[in-house]
């Protein structure tokens, strides 16, 4: 009895383990199927990469356009408002605003600047033979001196009305305006009701205001004196703290027409640009599906040149399992072997998708912004449909029999 007892510890004492695989074994023999098939391995990972490159550049697209915007906002300011006529809700008809209403918005607490348009029913033309009823949609108004310091325009060419030259027929013309009369610089002439009016300077763009982009404006004396203007605003454009705006736009209307508030409307014109902002990316989760497919797509490629590695390797698999590899080991093998082909891929898909929108944003002329969570959440994907797509054929491949996998080699 006790020299069975010794013979068993003997055979405890001299039993086989498998060797373990480090890290550098596994990169080792994870990366061996990959070397010896570049030309497939490449065209498994195109499906990969395809589908984190639409990913990326969609999001990057869509990130750049929205930081484009919020740059715009943060240019243009939040804290503008406009009054204007509206109609009233006896008559139908519309009303006008009281002539003093610029001077009683700027009395209200946290106003800082204040500026107005009145319109004219005048029409402007590039010349007296062309008929009147031609106007290209562009509107003739009165502008006081303010006005484009509270928009915060600029003059592209020329200069803007001032005390001295808005008495006179002088005129500047919003950008749209300028291009429909094919104006291009200060000195021209164009005919409005009667007389020719020389134009002082042509604006920039002016995303908060798109009806002063379509419009002549004409001084404020110089609209009184020559063209009948009877001095009532149409609209009044002020710049208030951003502390205030909303206490301001309460006061508004009440402020402009005491007795009628209700027939004065009062706008946020950076509400459209922030609406904007906001939903830049409602279209884009529709790609980001179409990526998501294109990446699944992808997965199915992986899993299937996984399958297709077992079957051609049976005979390594069986060598290894002979020599003393563990079902863990295989497994372990071909599982890395396919998330190091998917994160090729991904690699591959995130330089792609980077320089996609590079090269949109670029073009545009838009700040490059790819949000590092699409490229983090990108990558973690594809080693994710790695991972999936290698565990059947890792499973397979440690249940093959050592022998008749030597035997049908």
């Amino acid at each position: 009895m006790a020299g069975e007892r010794a013979r068993l510890r003997a055979g405890k004492r001299t039993r086989l383990r498998a060797a373990r695989l480090g890290p550098r074994d596994v990169l080792h023999v994870g990366s061996a199927g990959l070397r010896s098939r570049p030309v497939r391995i490449v065209l498994s990972a195109l499906g990969i990469a395809i589908g984190i490159a639409t990913m990326v550049a969609v999001v990057g697209i869509s990130a750049s356009s929205q930081a484009q915007l919020l740059r715009q906002l943060d240019a243009l300011g939040t804290n503008l408002l406009v009054a204007e006529a509206g109609e009233s809700l006896f008559s139908g008809e519309e009303v006008k605003l009281p002539k003093d209403a610029p001077g009683m918005v700027g009395r209200i607490e946290g106003v800082e600047e204040v500026g107005a348009t009145g319109d004219l029913p005048a029409a402007v033309r590039r010349s007296e033979k062309i008929p009147e009823e031609e106007t290209g949609g562009i509107g003739v108004r009165a502008a006081t001196e303010d006005l484009l310091k509270v928009l915060r325009g600029g003059v592209a060419a020329g200069t803007w009305l001032n005390d001295a030259n808005g008495r006179y027929p002088a005129v500047v013309l919003g950008d749209v305006a300028a291009e429909r009369l094919g104006i291009n610089r200060p000195g021209q002439q164009v005919w409005i009701d009667d007389r020719y009016f020389t134009v002082l300077g042509i604006l920039d763009p002016l995303p908060l205001a798109p009806d002063i982009e379509r419009s002549a404006l004409v001084g404020w004396e110089g609209a009184q004196r020559l063209l009948g203007f009877d001095g009532h605003p149409t609209a009044v454009y002020e710049r208030s703290t951003d502390a205030s705006v909303r206490s301001v736009q309460k006061l508004l209307a009440a402020t402009i027409d005491p007795q009628n508030p209700q027939n004065v409307s009062v706008g946020d014109p950076s509400a459209a640009l922030k609406a904007k902002a906001a939903t830049e990316g409602a279209f884009s989760s529709l790609l980001l599906g179409l990526g998501g497919i294109a990446l699944l797509v992808g997965g199915v490629g992986v899993a299937n040149t996984m399958i297709i590695s077992v079957l051609e390797r049976r005979h390594e698999i069986g060598l290894r399992r002979s020599l003393g590899a563990t079902r863990g080991q295989i497994r372990i093998q071909f599982v890395t072997e396919s998330l190091m082909l998917s994160g090729l891929g991904g690699l591959a898909g995130v330089a792609l998708g980077g320089a996609a929108t590079a090269v949109y944003a670029y073009t545009g002329g838009l700040p490059w912004v790819v949000p590092l969570w699409a490229v983090g959440g990108g990558f973690a994907a594809t080693l994710l449909i790695g991972t999936v797509a290698g565990l059947y054929p890792a499973v397979r491949a440690s249940r093959l029999s050592p022998t008749l996998a030597l035997q049908a080699a």
